[in-house]
C-alpha cells in the first residue's frame, strides 16, 4: 500500500525531549547530535524517516564500525598468500598452486550473533550460520565448513541452559540440512555471559582465484541492474543491525524479539545449489568478472544495494515496488531495511538480466520452493554516485552514497583502569588424584561430545580429523574430481580459541593467549598456520574503561600478528583477512569480559600426514616443549577455589613462531605420533586426555623448581608430543636447531594407569569417564 504522505523530521526544531521521542516513537537508533548532523552536515534539509533509519543501520557499529575503524587500521591485512583481505564480504588465502600455476583459494568469514541469540537462541544462532554461509557463498565459492565459538552464562543460572540447547539446536538445525560439516569450535561458561551470550561462527569456502566474484559492481556498471534473489521480504530482522548496537535490557526482551530474522535452512540449500549452478554457466559465458554478487545481512536491501555500489565508485537507485514480499501494508522503511534471511543481491548488466531471472525462478523454480520466493529487478546502478529510493511516486531516500557507506564515525575517549590482584595463597594440595578428577570434570574442560553429535561432521567427505579428535579440525578440501591430483592431498586445519578468565586480568594479554592458543592448536595437528579470523565482542564502547579494553585487545592482536613469521615467507608475518566487531554487549548487570574470538586457518601439504591428541603406542617417549611457569592466573586450576590471581600467561610469539615450524617439520617428516597442546587444566590434564582414546597408560615425571601443583596444573602454554624411542635423538636435534629443547618427562605404558610423579595414580577409565561425562551431567 502506498503511504499518503512522506514523513519528515526537522530536528533542528524539536527540544531535547521531542528529539527523543521521536526516536522512541519511530525506533530511529540515533543520538540527537547524530540527528542534527545528519540534517544539517550530510543532507542539508530535514531528513525522511526512511533516511532516519537507513542511517541508524548503515551508521551503526555493527556496519560502519563507528567505533571500532580508527583502532582496526593497525591490524595487519595482507601478505603474499592473501588473495583478497579484510575489505569485502570474505577474505581469501590462497592455499594451493596446481602444475600449471593456478592459484586456489580459501574463502573466509567469521560473524557474530550475540543479541539474537540471547533473545531467541534458536533463531539468533541459526540465522548467524545462514549469514556467514552467504558471505562465503557470494564469492563465487562453494560452501565446505563451519565452526562455532560459544559463550554461556554460569550452569547454575536458570537462563544458561535454555540459552545453550537452543543455540546448539539453531546451529545445527540451520548448518545439517545445508549440508556443510561443522569441524571446530569451543565453548566456555561464566558468569559473566549470563546477560550475554555470544555465538560466534566462522565459515570456509573454496574458489580458484579465476573464480571469484567480487562483492561490488564491476567497472562500467552504469545502468546495471540490481537483482534481488530469493526469500520474500517481510518485517523479521527489521533494526537488527542497530539493534546489535544497543545494550540489552530485561523488560525489551519481548519487544527485541522482532529484530530476530527468521531462518529457512532448506531454503538456504536450495539457494546454494543454484548459485553453484549460475556460477558454472557465469564461467561458461566468461561473465564471472563482468558481475558483482553480495548477500543481503545487516540492513537488508539498503545496505546490500548502497554497498554494491559505492565501493564500486557508484550510486544506486531502487524501487521498492518492485521488491517481492510476503506481507500486505509494509512500511517502505521496512522494505528498505528489513534483515529477511535467505536472500543475495546481484549487479549484472540488463542484456544478463533475462538470463538470471530465468535460471531462478523457472530452472531452480524458487517461487515453487518457497511461497514469495524469486529474483526480481528492484533498481540500477548510478553514475553520479548518488543513493536514490522510490516507492511509487514518492523519493524516501536522497543522499550521496559515499555519506551512506561512511556513517559517522568517533574518536571514543579510553580510561585505564588498573585490576589489582593477588596470587591467591593456596595450600599444597592434599589428594591430587582428586583435583585431577575435579579438573577433567569441569565443564571448561570436559569432553564436548554433547554439543559435537549434533552437528553432522563428515558430510561432503571432506573431513579428516573431527572436532574433539585433535586440538584442530582438519579439512581436504580439494580432495574431488573438480580439482586437479596434484591438490587434492592438500589440508586445511581450523581452531577457535579465547579464555575469558585471561581477559578479565589483562585485556592485552589475554588477546596474546588467544592468538597463541589458535596458532597452537592447528600446528599440532601439524599445520602450518596461514592466517587468523577475529570476532571482537566487547562492551559499551561509549564508556572509557569499556574502549579502553577494545584498544588494548586490537593492539595486542596487532603486536602478536607482526610478531609471527609465516613458515613459506619468514619475511611477512601473519595476516589477518576476516572479522567482526560487536559491541555493547552488556546489561545493567555489567559488561561481558574482553572477548576477542581468534580462529586460525592452517595448511598441510599432505593431509596423510596430519595427526591428532590420542597416544598411538605403548612404550613411547614423552617429550615436553615449552617450559613451566608460576603462571595460573585465569587457571582452572584457580577456579576451583574460587579465585582469579594476577600472573596469568604472557606467551613470547617470537619463540613459539620457533615453536611451531619444529613442530610443523617433525610432524610433516612422520617423527610425531601424537601431539597435544597445553591450555586449561595445565600439563597434568593434557597427559590425561592424551590417554583417553586408546587406553594407553603413562608413566611421568616433570622436574620443575616451581611447587608441583603449579608445574602441573599452571596453564603456560607448550605441547606434549609423543615420540618412538628410536626418532627422538632426530627430533631433539631438529628442534635443537630452533633454539629449543625437548625436555623429556616419561612414557607411554601398558597398563591402564595415569601416574605422574608419584602423587598423581589414576586408572585411565576412571578419568576418562569423569571427562567424558563433566558436562553432560551438568546439562541434563
Amino acid at each position: 500500500m502506498k503511504p499518503t504522505a512522506i514523513t519528515t523530521f526537522d530536528f533542528n526544531s524539536m527540544s531535547s525531549a521531542q528529539q527523543q521521542q521521536t526516536f522512541a516513537d519511530y525506533g530511529i537508533v540515533l543520538t540527537a547530535d547524530e540527528a542534527l548532523k545528519i540534517q544539517n552536515d550530510i543532507l542539508k534539509r530535514p531528513p525522511t524517516l526512511a533516511e532516519c533509519i537507513l542511517w541508524s543501520i548503515e551508521g551503526s557499529e555493527h556496519c560502519s564500525y563507528k567505533s571500532s575503524k580508527k583502532h582496526l587500521k593497525q591490524l595487519p591485512t595482507d601478505g603474499p598468500n592473501v588473495i583478497i583481505g579484510a575489505k569485502e564480504d570474505a577474505g581469501i588465502i590462497e592455499l594451493c598452486r596446481d602444475h600449471e600455476g593456478k592459484r586456489y583459494g580459501l574463502v573466509i568469514s567469521h560473524e557474530s550473533h550475540n543479541h539474537p541469540s540471547q533473545i531467541v537462541p534458536y533463531e539468533g544462532a541459526a540465522t548467524g550460520v545462514g549469514g556467514n554461509v552467504r558471505d562465503v557463498s557470494c564469492m563465487g565459492a562453494e560452501v565446505i565448513a563451519t565452526a562455532d565459538s560459544l559463550r554461556f552464562g554460569d550452569l547454575s543460572a536458570t537462563k544458561t541452559e535454555w540459552i545453550h540447547q537452543g543455540v546448539v539446536s539453531g546451529i545445527a538445525g540451520y548448518g545439517n540440512p545445508l549440508g556443510v560439516p561443522n569441524i571446530a569450535g569451543d565453548v566456555y561458561y561464566d558468569a559473566d555471559y549470563n546477560d550475554n551470550c555470544l555465538v560466534t561462527v566462522v565459515t570456509l569456502g573454496v574458489v580458484a582465484e579465476e573464480d571469484i566474484i567480487h562483492s561490488y559492481a564491476p567497472a562500467n556498471a552504469e545502468n546495471y541492474d540490481l537483482i534481488l534473489v530469493g526469500k520474500a521480504t517481510d518485517n523479521s530482522g527489521f533494526g537488527g543491525a542497530s539493534f546489535s548496537s544497543l545494550e540489552l535490557e530485561d523488560e525489551k526482551l519481548e519487544q527485541n524479539k522482532g529484530a530476530v530474522q527468521e531462518p529457512n535452512a532448506f531454503l538456504g540449500r536450495h539457494l546454494l545449489k543454484a548459485n553453484q549452478a549460475l556460477f558454472k554457466k557465469l564461467k561458461a559465458k566468461q561473465l564471472i568478472n563482468k558481475v558483482g554478487f553480495k548477500d543481503l545481512g545487516a540492513g537488508g536491501v539498503a545496505c546490500a544495494s548502497v554497498e554494491l555500489a559505492e565501493t564500486a565508485g557508484f550510486g544506486a537507485e531502487v524501487y521498492l515496488e518492485k521488491v517481492h514480499v510476503s506481507m500486505d501494508n509494509l512500511n517502505p522503511s521496512v522494505i528498505l531495511c528489513s534483515e529477511t534471511q535467505e536472500r543475495y543481491m546481484w549487479v549484472v548488466s540488463p542484456e544478463l538480466s533475462p538470463f538470471i531471472l530465468e535460471h531462478y525462478n523457472d530452472i531452480f523454480a524458487l517461487p515453487q520452493v518457497s511461497a514469495g520466493a524469486r529474483a526480481s529487478v528492484i533498481g540500477k546502478i548510478r553514475g553520479d554516485g548518488r543513493y536514490i529510493v522510490h516507492y511509487h511516486d514518492d523519493t524516501i531516500v536522497d543522499a550521496q552514497a559515499e555519506d551512506v557507506v561512511k556513517g559517522i564515525l568517533y574518536d571514543r575517549p579510553t580510561q585505564e583502569t588498573k585490576k589489582q590482584r593477588q596470587e591467591p595463597d593456596l595450600s599444597t594440595p592434599q589428594d591430587y588424584n582428586q583435583l585431577l578428577l575435579k579438573l577433567l570434570g569441569h565443564e571448561s574442560i570436559a569432553c564436548r561430545d554433547m554439543i559435537y553429535e549434533n552437528y553432522d561432521k563428515q558430510v561432503q567427505g571432506r573431513t579428516v580429523i573431527e572436532a574433539g579428535s585433535a586440538d584442530a579440525g582438519v579439512i581436504a578440501p580439494f580432495n574431488n574430481q573438480d580439482y586437479p591430483a596434484e591438490i587434492r592431498k592438500v589440508g586445511a586445519a581450523l581452531s577457535v580459541d579465547h579464555n575469558p578468565r585471561y581477559c578479565k586480568i589483562d585485556p592485552y594479554w589475554g588477546t596474546v593467549n588467544a592468538v597463541a592458543e589458535a596458532l597452537r592448536n592447528v600446528a599440532a595437528v601439524g599445520a602450518s598456520p596461514q592466517t587468523l579470523t577475529d570476532c571482537l565482542c566487547f562492551g559499551n564502547p561509549e564508556k572509557p574503561e569499556q574502549m579502553q579494553d577494545f584498544v588494548l585487545s586490537v593492539t595486542a592482536l596487532s603486536d602478536s600478528c607482526k610478531h609471527y613469521r609465516l613458515k613459506e615467507h619468514p619475511e611477512h608475518s601473519l595476516p589477518i583477512v576476516a572479522g567482526n566487531v560487536s559491541l555493547y554487549n552488556e546489561s545493567k548487570n555489567g559488561a561481558i569480559p574482553a572477548s576477542p574470538i581468534i580462529s586460525c586457518i592452517g595448511k598441510l601439504e599432505n593431509i596423510d600426514k596430519a595427526i591428532g591428541k590420542n597416544f598411538k603406542h605403548q612404550d613411547s617417549v614423552l617429550l615436553l616443549l615449552g617450559a613451566r611457569k608460576d603462571e595460573c592466573g585465569g587457571s582452572i586450576y584457580y577456579q576451583l577455589h574460587q579465585q582469579l590471581g594476577a600472573q596469568l600467561p604472557k606467551p613470547d610469539i617470537n619463540e613459539l613462531c620457533r615453536q611451531i615450524h619444529a613442530l610443523t617439520d617433525a610432524i610433516g617428516q612422520g617423527l610425531v605420533h601424537a601431539c597435544h597442546d597445553i591450555a586449561d587444566g595445565g600439563l597434568a590434564v593434557a597427559l590425561a586426555e592424551m590417554t583417553f582414546a586408546n587406553t594407553i597408560g603413562i608413566d611421568a615425571r616433570i622436574d620443575s623448581e616451581l611447587r608441583l601443583d603449579k608445574a602441573l596444573f599452571s596453564e603456560t602454554g607448550g605441547f606434549v608430543l609423543e615420540v618412538s624411542r628410536e626418532n627422538e635423538e632426530k627430533i631433539t636435534q631438529l628442534f635443537a636447531r630452533q633454539q629449543l629443547t625437548l625436555i623429556p618427562i616419561g612414557q607411554t605404558t601398558a597398563s591402564d594407569r595415569i601416574n605422574i610423579n608419584d602423587v598423581i595414580d589414576v586408572s585411565v577409565e576412571q578419568a576418562r569417564h569423569t571427562w567424558q561425562f563433566g558436562l553432560r551431567e551438568k546439562l541434563v
